[in-house]
């Protein structure tokens, strides 16, 4: 296993940050075209709670976007300096026009200090437009998919209205590493949601490794191909169907307790090839409903730290 930060500094030479974009998308879940509503955990803003407005430019949420970095890392010696990432992440960043979207991509990484590309997905929303341009792309720049999976549970999947299938997910990792080997595939999981068992949750990380070992073993210079996941704990947020399901008593959130349980019996599954990206989610204390204990991200990052070095 190895951290985000010393993956991104291994390919870029330097801290490297990610901004967070809108590239004015929606979701076939969200427009009628394969449900309505979206999945039962997103916000409104389709996990893009803080993203620049989307009616600005990509060159001015780049700039705002940075504006945020600098204000973090303010007073915090030998952290400024860096590139940045820029990551398409609001609702799902390649459901449109091809054309458009593809321009929006190269519009981004146009822009200053920016080495990278990021976007977030579903499975089933990688056309052969968008992945096409995606790999050209990539022969110049370093480009990352990122796949939301959440769990390996069909019937999981149906209840959360994710409106596609294992096998979507199967068929856009095979896909992707058959059109542009060197894009960085990254696999978002989510522990705690409704009616999962601790094995369920740990099944989906055993399927996510499984199909990455069969795709990501090496390449034609023989070196490891990494792979990248997202383990975050179900967060409840206001106006969505899980919250009114929580107001239901239908649904009760993880403890952090037993969320760090979970996490150190599911990182020992994961292979030398696999770049932890994330293991802690971070919700709007806006719109959180529970569980509180993920406010507390200081505290919370500390004790990765920690859980990581065992």
């Amino acid at each position: 296993m190895q951290t985000l930060s010393d993956f991104y500094q291994s390919v870029f030479g330097c801290k490297t940050y990610k901004i967070s974009l809108d590239a004015g998308c929606t979701c076939p879940n969200r427009d009628g075209t394969k449900g309505t509503g979206g999945c039962i955990f997103c916000s409104q803003a389709g996990s893009g709670d803080f993203v620049a407005s989307r009616k600005l430019s990509i060159p001015d949420q780049i700039e705002q976007g940075k504006k945020l970095v600098e204000s973090k890392l303010r007073g915090r010696s030998g952290e400024r300096r860096g590139k940045f990432i820029v990551y398409f992440q609001s609702f799902t960043s390649t459901y449109g026009d091809p054309v458009e979207l593809l321009e929006k991509y190269r519009e981004a990484l146009s822009c200053e200090g920016v080495v990278g590309l990021a976007v977030a997905t579903r499975p089933d929303c990688l056309s052969p437009a968008i992945l096409q341009g995606l790999a050209e792309i990539s022969r110049t720049h370093f480009v990352q998919i990122e796949l939301g999976l959440q769990t390996s549970n069909e019937k999981t999947g149906r209840l959360i209205n994710r409106c596609y299938t294992n096998e979507d997910y199967i068929e856009a990792v095979y896909r992707i590493r058959e059109t542009a080997p060197q894009i960085h595939i990254v696999t978002h999981l989510i522990f705690g949601l409704t009616n999962e068992s601790e094995e369920d949750m740990l099944n989906s990380v055993r399927f996510v490794v499984r199909h990455a070992s069969k795709v990501f073993e090496t390449d034609e210079k023989n070196r490891v191909i990494p792979f990248g996941i997202k383990i975050t704990s179900l967060y409840i947020l206001k106006n969505t169907h899980l919250a009114a399901m929580y107001e239901r008593n239908e649904y009760q959130p993880v403890s952090k307790e037993v969320y760090f349980s979970l996490l150190k019996k599911a990182l020992p599954l994961l292979p030398e090839n696999c770049i932890i990206h994330r293991l802690t989610g971070d919700p709007p204390k806006s719109l959180l409903i529970a569980p509180s204990w993920t406010t507390d991200k200081k505290r919370i990052l500390n004790e990765l730290h920690k859980l990581l070095n065992v």
